[in-house]
């Protein structure tokens, strides 16, 4: 795995993180300067740094770091998809210190009352915005909300939606559907991606087993296949259940049984074509 495709950075001094429990191991800092070791240590050259609040400030100080870290090599930052001048914003974006890192925008629907937000006129208006800007959606989202993923997707085939942590799939409980047949909808729509990423926090953290993961994993990549999945650490969320290092060791092992090309692709090669990194 030489890139990286999701991971997170934070400060709490520059400001909160409310998702995060009270008494949580991850209400502490998590900075670049702690990754940077362990990724070199894991043979990862690149990544992708996700966003973790809808504020309008942290994008530019995410498109600072990357411009600072050659560690960094795409952002996917957030912004209001609806605001009227969303296309404008985007160009301002772009032309901060650290723009042309800027691959992808994300917003947390996973916390949207309605299953369908998606697919409101505001915000398919955002996401036209973001296609002809050619930057790509990141789809953090739970699996009743993946049929509106797929919808959107169709309606809208020149942008390309990569969807994170395979939609969040119950793996703790064992279920497989309804997510597995609303992720093959989705991945039916060749616009789309997916990253093996998130999924041990989505197992029980501790207790999890790489065959906890393996039906949900070998689902995605008969649905997607390798050109449409990369693989990211989620990381410092993935410290809840394993270090850095265990977090992609199993990724490798779930994906061992691919071939040369087919791990390439995962492990690097879809990353490097979606995001343009």
């Amino acid at each position: 795995m030489t890139v990286d495709a999701h991971h997170h950075v934070w400060d709490l001094s520059v400001r909160d993180q409310d998702w995060i429990p009270e008494h949580s191991p991850l209400r502490r800092d998590f900075t670049l300067a702690d990754l940077e070791p362990e990724a070199r240590a894991a043979e990862v050259t690149r990544t992708v740094l996700v966003q973790t609040v809808t504020v309008p400030e942290e994008t530019p100080e995410f498109l600072a770091l990357a411009a600072a870290h050659d560690l960094v090599a795409g952002v996917v930052g957030w912004t209001d998809l609806t605001r009227p001048d969303i296309a404008d914003e985007l160009a301002r974006l772009r032309a901060l210190p650290g723009g042309a890192h800027l691959k992808g925008i994300r917003h947390q629907v996973q916390g949207e009352p309605d299953p369908e937000w998606l697919l409101r006129p505001d915000v398919l208006r955002g996401l036209t915005a973001l296609a002809d800007a050619g930057l790509v959606y990141d789809l953090v989202v739970l699996p009743h909300q993946l049929p509106a993923c797929a919808k959107a997707a169709e309606t809208l085939p020149q942008l390309t939606f990569v969807l994170d942590h395979l939609g969040k799939p119950p793996i703790a409980s064992g279920a497989r559907e309804p997510w597995a047949s609303a992720l093959r909808a989705l991945a039916a729509r060749p616009n789309t991606a997916a990253k093996l990423s998130g999924l041990l926090t989505e197992a029980d953290p501790a207790s999890w087993t790489t065959a906890d993961l393996r039906p949900y994993t070998d689902i995605a990549m008969e649905a997607f296949g390798p050109d449409r999945l990369m693989s990211g650490s989620d990381w410092p969320v993935c410290t809840l259940a394993a270090t850095y290092a265990v977090a992609l060791h199993t990724t490798a092992e779930l994906t061992a049984g691919l071939s040369a090309t087919e791990r390439t692709a995962v492990h690097e090669g879809t990353a490097t074509r979606v995001y343009d990194l």
